[in-house]
């Protein structure tokens, strides 16, 4: 440990060492390096009626070969410990976030860890000077996936932006970085299990999004089973693709090109989606989705005091989680 650096922060361990460390191997500070990522707001605690967050999970540099396709972690730490102190907690959040290597510095060097299992020592000690480049660990990255030089450049095809800044879920961007890894390989069956109110639309938008733009696929189908869920897909999330998507209904037995669409689009952007809603009738839809979710969740505590509707309560509460269930299983046969 080098003397001079032992009052030294870890902020300054980054503003001074490893930053400097980060571009002398050819990273970019815009498109490729992230400081202090807040990836989680932390679980939720509930005691009683008394309700509180943990603390939240923040990497101090998330490393990516393109935006939204992480490859490296870094985790810093103050002068006064060793330089491999922070692998434990990169570590744990690597497995949360899909990355593969995981560094620590005191900024005296770096302790890389690969997790891809291909290298012959897991562990190694890096200098300063001595800290990979994108290529590099991409090279490493595409040899551990079997991605040929076809296949990786699908799985580095641009994510959507649209200049808002907005930007996907830490657990979006595992699922479409895996999807699209799949589909490139010439996978032909994925299947991705996401809960209620993680964005599954705007995966999905994602996935084709990335597919579409790198000419992987042509044609896609996305189903639903009501017109109002549709409609408010081809407002929303899949906006961006503007003419390029039709709408087939079963009732009209005809394709609704999305042309014939830009009337309400433009509509909906000038009214506000408010009306919008109560054109579909999306609104009660919604309406009628959060009643549901008062009495979906069992919960360990009842809301009636009396016990033949706490009883009761239960019985509603199964029944519409078996119906849920059984709604939500799916029956999977291959045609082709």
């Amino acid at each position: 440990m080098t003397a001079w650096r032992s009052d030294r922060s870890v902020s300054n361990i980054c503003t001074k060492f490893i930053t400097p460390a980060l571009r002398s191997a050819g990273w970019d500070d815009i498109a490729q390096i992230r400081e202090e990522v807040s990836f989680t707001k932390g679980r939720i605690i509930v005691r009683g009626k008394l309700v509180s967050r943990g603390k939240g999970k923040r990497a101090d540099y998330i490393l990516s070969v393109k935006p939204n396709i992480p490859i490296a972690l870094i985790e810093a730490k103050e002068n006064t410990q060793a330089v491999g102190a922070g692998l434990r907690q990169g570590l744990e959040y690597a497995e949360t976030l899909g990355i593969p290597f995981v560094f620590s510095s005191n900024g005296d060097g770096f302790v890389l860890h690969d997790r891809t299992g291909v290298s012959v020592t897991p562990e190694i000690t890096l200098t300063l000077d001595q800290f990979p480049s994108p290529d590099d660990l991409w090279a490493r990255y595409q040899k551990w996936k079997g991605l040929s030089d076809a296949a990786s450049a699908v799985a580095l095809q641009d994510y959507f932006d649209d200049g808002s800044g907005k930007a996907p879920r830490y657990y979006q961007i595992n699922a479409v970085n895996a999807a699209i890894e799949a589909i490139a390989k010439g996978q032909d069956l994925v299947l991705l299990v996401m809960a209620t109110g993680t964005g599954k639309t705007y995966t999905a938008f994602l996935i084709i999004w990335r597919l579409w733009k790198a000419g992987q696929k042509k044609r896609i189908l996305f189903l639903a089973d009501r017109n109002v869920l549709i409609d408010q897909t081809m407002v929303n999330d899949f906006r961006p693709f503007a003419g390029n998507m039709a709408k087939l209904s079963t009732q009209s037995k005809t394709i609704e090109r999305a042309d014939a669409r830009n009337d309400i689009l433009r509509t909906t952007r000038r009214l506000g989606r408010t009306v919008w809603r109560r054109w579909s009738g999306y609104h009660r839809r919604s309406l009628v989705e959060t009643k549901m979710h008062c009495v979906k969740p069992p919960g360990e505590r009842v809301r009636s005091r009396d016990f033949d509707r706490q009883v009761a309560g239960f019985q509603i509460r199964a029944a519409i989680l078996n119906r849920f269930t059984a709604r939500g299983t799916p029956q999977t046969q291959r045609v082709a």
